[in-house]
């Protein structure tokens, strides 16, 4: 009898920390890895940099395309963005529980939706586009002077 009431709680706890949207966010910066992965399950996953004023994260951020709801258009747009080195929002949501034996994707955090938010880096820097588009670059560079520069004083007048 007790064994059967603590099976009932064990499954009642596992039931309720299920959950399809545990989190839903989104994370802006430039995609390194995208591919088509898996032995049993074939699954797209990727990994984003995520960009914080201008500047790469330390904090990596690991996707999957869900299996269950394989969208081609959110892989053709990860595909391109990973070969162009495109900046991107991604909008995802989190999975808690339901993502046991990796079937769905190797991650819990699932690509809902692709925002390009700039293509253009390379006419940034060289004068010549990558492809033909509008936009701008909107970044943040530190510049460090120090005493230990010999060019030092004429920053300072």
């Amino acid at each position: 009898m007790t064994r059967n009431l603590l099976l009932i709680g064990a499954c009642a706890l596992i039931l309720t920390g299920c959950s399809e949207n545990y989190s839903n966010g989104e994370r802006i910066g430039v995609i390194t890895q995208f591919s088509e992965t898996g032995l049993i399950w074939k699954s797209w996953e990727g990994h984003l940099n995520v960009t914080q004023t201008g500047m790469n994260s330390s904090v990596p951020f690991d996707f999957s395309i869900d299996n269950d709801k394989p969208d081609q258009l959110i892989i053709n747009q990860l595909d391109s963005a990973a070969q162009y080195g495109w900046k991107v929002k991604l909008v995802y949501h989190e999975t808690a529980g339901k993502n046991w034996f990796h079937n769905r994707g190797e991650t819990s955090h699932f690509i809902t939706k692709v925002e390009v938010l700039e293509r253009n880096f390379g006419k940034a820097f060289n004068g010549t586009p990558l492809q033909e588009t509008t936009g701008t670059v909107v970044d943040t560079v530190y510049v460090v002077i120090t005493p230990d520069n010999p060019d030092y004083k004429k920053f300072f007048k």
